[in-house]
């Protein structure tokens, strides 16, 4: 490579001189983010997993407004999304595991279209007035859907195979995707709801649920191949968990178990924050600040995640994980100090602890 210095350009223009500097630019480097998506079909795959993902948040708040307002009970529409989530939690693992088998679109499409079904069935038969026994069905099968957030996982990390620090950004990309998502879904719903007519809600999110994961499937460039694996196979990605549902072994493996219990702790955290937060602040008085405070708490989640992203991950990943998850635990102290030290004189007095006695000079 010639490293000589390029003479610059001389010229003359209206009678004066210009001198312009040819020397070559050195193009800027990219951060981590941008790096990301340089890969061919990247961004096609992301963007079309947040459009399937957006649906996912609005189904269960779509789907209590709806049954409310047109069979006029909260216990019913309660007791259907709740059938609707155990559908799910029950589906989700198989629909997993034939994923990790026969690959994403072979599983993916045929799941979506009974999920489509499901979620037109139970809206049918809200509108109709069929008998209630109907809607627990309709939103059963509604709920037998593909994972989306674990597909785009496994294409992100069958894409950066031999690079863990790209893995670690896009791990970091899809948590603030599912911030967004799950912020942006229910408030959508309730406005679709409320402000046009009580299906729309439902309607809106299968259309996009729909339209979302057909479009990923298709895009099959990324798609990683079909894994069949036997106990004694080594796991082809070098994330935990995305190879391992194949084999009953691997889910015996020592560590599992503490894992798979302190993903069911954060996940009760994250399921009653929303609904703990807005009691909260209703009972101080301050119930039309409710929603600014959730958005604060998701902001700062996906603020979080971004920030995360850009570190270079050192040392153990089990260590990383025990430290952010000890970090997790002290920062939610703050939230319930209030609360504490308000029942604090009531708890201790129903356990007989002695009172301190306040000096009196008579």
């Amino acid at each position: 490579m010639n490293n000589e210095p390029v003479p610059p350009l001389l010229t003359v223009t209206g009678g004066t001189l210009v001198i312009a500097d040819r020397t070559p630019r050195t193009p800027r480097p990219r951060g981590p983010y941008g790096r990301l998506f340089t890969a061919p079909g990247s961004l096609a795959f992301t963007l079309t997993g947040a459009l399937g993902r957006l649906p996912v948040s609005m189904l269960g708040v779509a789907t209590v407004v709806m049954v409310a307002t047109l069979r006029g009970s909260y216990a019913l529409a309660g007791a259907v999304s709740a059938a609707g989530l155990i559908s799910a939690a029950v589906s989700l693992p198989f629909v997993g595991r034939l994923v990790d088998r026969h690959g994403q679109a072979k599983v993916a499409v045929p799941a979506a279209a009974a999920s489509t079904a499901g979620a037109v069935a139970l809206l049918l038969c809200a509108h109709c007035g069929a008998p209630d026994w109907t809607l627990f069905a309709g939103c059963a099968l509604s709920s037998v859907r593909p994972s989306l957030g674990a597909m785009t996982r496994a294409r992100w990390a069958e894409l950066y195979r031999d690079d863990p620090a790209a893995r670690h950004v896009a791990n970091s990309v899809e948590q603030v995707i599912d911030e967004l998502c799950f912020m942006a879904g229910p408030v959508l719903a309730i406005v679709l709801c409320t402000a046009l007519f009580p299906e729309a809600g439902l309607l809106v999110s299968t259309v996009l649920f729909a339209a979302g994961t057909f479009l990923f499937a298709a895009q099959r460039r990324t798609e990683p191949p079909p894994a069949r694996l036997t106990p004694s196979t080594p796991a082809r990605w070098p994330v935990p968990g995305l190879a391992a549902r194949e084999s009953p072994a691997r889910r015996r493996r020592p560590g599992m178990a503490g894992v798979l219990a302190a993903f069911c702790c954060t996940g009760a955290v994250f399921g009653s924050m929303e609904v703990v937060t807005v009691a909260e602040v209703q009972r101080l008085g301050h119930g039309s600040t409710a929603g600014l405070i959730l958005a604060l708490q998701a902001g700062g989640s996906c603020v979080a995640g971004l920030a995360y992203g850009t570190l270079r991950p050192s040392g153990p990943a089990r260590r990383r994980y025990v430290l952010c998850t000890a970090a997790m635990a002290a920062l939610l102290v703050p939230l319930t100090m209030r609360t504490a030290w308000e029942h604090w004189p009531r708890c201790s007095s129903s356990w007989g602890w002695p009172r301190r006695r306040r000096w009196s000079p008579v």
